[in-house]
């Protein structure tokens, strides 16, 4: 077998190597005829130097064989690992792309040897980026003549692998108003303000001294927390190889003896006064708590005039409850809509009618249940001059609960169907997901306190899918939980 010879710069360059395994793969050529050698690295320092155009040359002199397409999930695999520093990488790139030719999942099988590597190979990499966003440290620069205007920083580092070019992005965002050079033992990134410029050409480490090093070591000492002392953390969030670079790690030897001493003379310190607002605050809260109304018409006055969230202050109003007072059956959507916050009323807009004629459809008189939603207020954002629906978060359904609880407690109904996933987790908490439980039942508490669940689709998603295959079968599920909700209602004594 004919063996090729190709040559590589050490670096996270990927579309030299892409353009050599492209050719190569065209021709059929496996991993095993494929020597990848790094171009000046240890790979040609103990055998024959090449010249750099000599495998490639050999390797386009014989005949293609076929055309190659490799998936974009393959692609970002393989440009992710060749950011890593093992000399292997190239040959570990080439033969999962010659392996996925005749195994298009090879991706997915994550106990494949070669795929296991692959994956760490990024992990590393990632956990590389990780650390050099936290432990760069800027110094800043003289500027004279034209560029006195903006401020200049100088930064050394010395990355594990070749993420450079992969964290550039971030650094120009983060510190967009100053210019800035980063080196390192394996290139360097620039910003002027304007242009982000990278280099592969390896860097010496300068001289750095801005004048500032002991004010930051003494805002570093003054932060330590002497009571939090875990130097196994420490040493696995800043390991000691990045520790020649940072001004503080002088700090940390005497910082970490002295955490004892400083935590018992802690200890013995008087205490202070409570600051001047605690008394005020302990006051506030150990005010008597108002009970809420016994009545459905009193509650629903009492949430009209609700401001215990954000809410109240952009919505028309606040939608009460609507149906029978001992209802047996209860329906809990997740907040009012656009004309439901006009009209004041739960379920007249679009998905209030869906649910109308749905309800009609299974046999279910819409006047014998007491409809309700977990979230009074209507949340939105302006469009133009269109209101569109925004899904309540947490801090709006903790304000509303309580209301919904009197609710459920004045009216006693021995089934509650919640429509949505807002309505789900207001009445079941957040351990429980919509796509697991949609279209089931199940039974909460026991005797006469037993209450049956059903949890169903919003109709308003329903009326999003559309027609097409997924929104004929949620349809169709959506009607099959009706017609329970109709065997409950007629069925004796449930």
């Amino acid at each position: 077998m004919t063996r090729y010879v190709l040559s590589v710069e050490d670096s996270a360059v990927f579309e030299p190597w892409r353009e050599m395994a492209r050719a190569a793969l065209q021709r059929d050529l496996p991993p095993q005829a494929i020597d990848w050698r790094i171009r000046g690295g240890e790979m040609d320092l103990f055998g024959q130097q090449t010249n750099d155009s000599d495998g490639m040359v050999a390797l386009t002199e014989a005949p293609v064989l076929k055309s190659v397409t490799l998936r974009a999930s393959c692609i970002a695999l393989l440009r992710d690992m060749l950011c890593h520093s093992d000399p292997g990488r190239f040959a570990l790139a080439y033969r999962i792309a010659w392996r996925v030719q005749g195994n298009p999942h090879l991706l997915d099988v994550a106990t494949d040897a070669d795929i296991a590597k692959a994956r760490i190979m990024v992990r590393q990499n990632r956990q590389d980026c990780h650390k050099m966003m936290a432990f760069v440290r800027f110094r800043e620069q003289p500027v004279q003549g034209e560029g006195a205007g903006r401020r200049r920083f100088l930064a050394w580092f010395e990355p594990q692998h070749h993420i450079l070019e992969r964290i550039a992005p971030f650094f120009s965002k983060r510190f967009t108003d100053m210019d800035w050079i980063i080196l390192t033992p394996r290139g360097s990134i620039c910003w002027d303000g304007k242009d982000l410029a990278y280099s592969s050409e390896p860097c010496e480490q300068p001289e750095l001294d801005d004048g500032f090093g002991d004010l930051w070591n003494t805002y570093y000492a003054s932060t330590f927390n002497p009571a939090r002392v875990r130097t196994k953390a420490m040493r696995r969030e800043m390991p000691g190889r990045y520790w020649k670079n940072l001004p503080e790690t002088r700090l940390i030897p005497q910082l970490v003896s002295g955490a004892e001493a400083r935590v018992r003379t802690m200890a013995e310190q008087e205490l202070l006064p409570a600051p001047t607002f605690h008394d005020r605050l302990r006051a506030r809260d150990s005010l008597p708590v108002e009970p809420l109304p016994d009545t459905l018409e009193a509650l629903a006055a009492k949430v009209r005039t609700c401001t215990a969230c954000p809410l109240h202050c952009e919505a028309t109003q606040a939608v009460v409850g609507e149906g029978p007072a001992h209802a047996r059956i209860m329906v809990v959507g997740e907040q009012p809509g656009d004309q439901e916050d006009l009209a004041g009323r739960p379920f007249v807009g679009p998905a209030g009618q869906l649910l109308h004629e749905a309800l009609g459809a299974a046999g279910v008189d819409r006047s014998a249940l007491y409809l309700t939603n977990a979230v009074k207020h209507f949340r939105f954002r302006l469009q133009g001059r269109r209101r569109i629906h925004q899904t309540p978060d947490a801090g709006h359904m903790v304000a509303c609960r309580p209301w919904l609880e009197q609710e459920i407690a004045l009216i006693r109904p021995k089934l509650i169907v919640s429509l949505g996933a807002t309505a789900l987790r207001a009445l079941d908490g957040p351990g429980m997901a919509m796509a697991d439980v949609r279209g089931t039942s199940w039974r909460v508490g026991s005797g006469e306190t037993a209450v049956q669940r059903l949890a169903l689709a919003h109709p308003s998603w329903l009326l999003r899918l559309g027609d097409g295959a997924q929104g004929d079968s949620e349809r169709q599920r959506f009607a099959e939980g009706l017609s329970r909700v109709r065997e409950f209602l007629h069925q004796p004594g449930s």
